[in-house]
């Protein structure tokens, strides 16, 4: 399930947890960031070069298309998945949320097709495969898992979408701020899934394993997206004060993730 960038990393540990695997790749590459942070108002138009401001703002698009590529995973994983739904308003309460998703979709659109030459077409097509990868790896079975897969994504897009937007120049946190709200109807999976462990105990431990396989392909997948974007990577993390503050990054999601998975009663 975790899978290692081999060679990215010196002294990389011989068993990693997902975390601690993304924690060696950047520590291979980012071994130098032991620097105090530079002060924020750095990033501020009138104490950056004109030269520096475009190309933050190139590396910022970059990333607004990997996420776009992610909405249209995302949305389309609805779609698919919602085939499992055992009743009309289940399947319904599934659509809201994949609807949530085109809006979200729409709203990166715009900011990709401003700060890159990329249309959202292309941006997709370019950024696609590694949340392909992500959703064929983790297919559910049953509802219950469709179920948890729904509420565990949508706050890990979520999760991913706050934490990127501490680590943004602050012009581009605006921006972020327009997408990264947590989808509401993502409720309905919660209750639905408690109210079946309560009734089939029996059930909860698989979902629990699931949950699990959720949290880490999602960071092994994020870890192949900073690994082929570098530019993206540094603009991320060049701020760091030390690699402590990479590794936060994925400490809370991780943290996030568990908070959730007891509010679906598998913890």
């Amino acid at each position: 399930m975790i899978t290692q960038l081999s060679g990215q990393a010196t002294g990389v540990p011989s068993e990693c947890t997902a975390i601690e695997c993304t924690w060696c790749f950047l520590r291979g590459r980012y071994h130098h960031l032991m620097a105090p942070a530079s002060d924020p108002s750095e990033y501020s138009p009138a104490s950056t070069p004109v030269a520096a401001i475009e190309t933050q703002d190139r590396v910022v698009g970059k990333l607004f298309a990997v996420l776009l590529a992610g909405e249209f995973a995302a949305f389309h994983r609805l779609i698919e998945e919602s085939a499992m739904a055992p009743d009309v308003p289940s399947k319904i309460a599934i659509a809201r949320m994949a609807a949530s998703e085109v809006a979200h979709f729409d709203r990166l659109a715009e900011r990709v097709e401003t700060m890159t030459t990329l249309t959202a077409a292309e941006a997709v097509e370019r950024y696609r495969s590694v949340f392909d990868q992500y959703h064929r790896a983790t297919t559910p079975k049953t509802w219950y898992e469709a179920l948890v897969k729904a509420y565990v994504g949508d706050g890990l897009a979520s999760d991913f979408y706050v934490e990127l937007s501490d680590m943004l120049p602050p012009d581009s946190r605006t921006a972020m701020a327009e997408v990264m709200a947590e989808t509401a109807n993502s409720a309905f999976a919660r209750d639905q899934v408690r109210a079946a462990v309560e009734a089939d105990p029996s059930i909860k431990s698989a979902l629990v394993l699931w949950g699990r396989r959720l949290l880490g392909e999602a960071i092994t997948h994020a870890q192949w997206v900073l690994a082929a974007e570098e530019e993206v990577t540094d603009l991320l993390f060049a701020e760091a004060s030390s690699l402590s503050g990479v590794a936060h990054f994925f400490d809370a999601v991780a943290a996030k993730h568990a908070e959730r998975m007891a509010d679906l009663g598998l913890d």
